[in-house]
């Protein structure tokens, strides 16, 4: 998975996405103060910043796999416990945290139910355990304009629906079976503006993600057939892409 490049090549592409969804998900787990909590793939922080303000940075530890987002989280946000490492084997001690969370990172999980069985054991009893990802399923997520364009000329193009959590009531059931309690189900929506249409293809070609890997696979030829397809499809001035993630909380 491509998700060793910059920090500002991934606020680009999915950055834009993360930060407006963060302080929703934050909200929905009732981050509040005096909690300490821990960011599980934080990224290049999206969530990692929204906890800080609430938490302050004694109050907030956050881990990624991604040696590139883990130095420049850690140049964006001294003082904070940033480690480098994975869902499925945290490096933290049983009960350490009020609020586990992971946004937008499930569905890149080796073993998604132990991922959350972990942050659950990380997690003190009766605190919140939750994770959102993207509505890859049916379309509502933000890079469903980039891949309804691929299948129509590549229908054999993997995509992102298959991915853990993507479908509906998928992310809940994954809690559930990782011991997670009184799992609740919710939808969180972000708008994000573009400029124009080069302001959205643009970040496809940095290499981030399994949409940045796929146009990284194409020749130049290729690569342009996308593009002008996509183009077809998507005004040439100012416009807005509408990105539905599914959520879950519950407790540990």
């Amino acid at each position: 998975m491509a998700f060793d490049v910059s920090a500002e090549a991934y606020a680009r592409f999915m950055g834009r996405y993360a930060d407006p969804l963060a302080p929703q998900f934050a909200d929905l787990a009732g981050v509040r103060s005096g909690q300490r909590a821990l960011d599980v793939g934080c990224g290049p922080g999206a969530l990692t910043v929204v906890l800080v303000e609430r938490l302050g940075v004694e109050g907030v530890a956050a881990i990624d796999p991604s040696p590139p987002f883990v130095a420049a989280l850690r140049e964006r946000l001294p003082g904070v416990d940033v480690q480098q490492g994975t869902a499925e084997r945290l490096p933290h001690d049983d009960d350490s945290f009020d609020v586990t969370l992971a946004q937008l990172v499930v569905q890149f999980m080796s073993d998604p139910v132990a991922g959350l069985r972990e942050m659950a054991r990380v997690t003190r009893p009766g605190g919140v355990v939750g994770a959102c990802v993207w509505d890859h399923g049916s379309g509502r997520g933000p890079l469903s304009p980039f891949w309804n364009v691929v299948h129509e000329l590549r229908p054999d193009a993997h995509g992102e629906a298959g991915g853990a959590g993507v479908q509906a009531g998928h992310l809940a059931e994954l809690a559930a079976d990782a011991g997670v309690r009184d799992v609740e189900p919710e939808e969180l929506t972000v708008r994000v503006p573009y400029r124009d249409f080069d302001d959205w293809w643009t970040p496809y070609t940095t290499g981030v993600g399994p949409a940045g890997d796929w146009v990284a696979g194409l020749d130049p030829g290729e690569r342009e057939q996308v593009r002008a397809a996509c183009a077809a499809h998507l005004p040439d001035g100012p416009f807005e892409i509408s990105a539905t993630a599914w959520a879950v909380t519950g407790r540990a």
